[in-house]
């Protein structure tokens, strides 16, 4: 039988951190990149208006 490690995530300081996904243009080629980060939740909407 397999154990459920899943469930022992979900608790604790986890949820209080998202992950921000933005699309920049890249200055080399003009292509879109994309970038990910760690942010606090208050601090989403300030992530995403860089």
């Amino acid at each position: 039988m397999a154990k459920k490690a899943v469930a022992s995530l979900q608790t604790g300081e986890g949820r209080t951190f998202s992950k921000v996904i933005r699309m920049v243009k890249s200055p080399k080629t003009g292509a879109y990149v994309f970038v990910e980060e760690m942010v606090p939740n208050d601090k989403v909407k300030e992530a995403v208006a860089k």
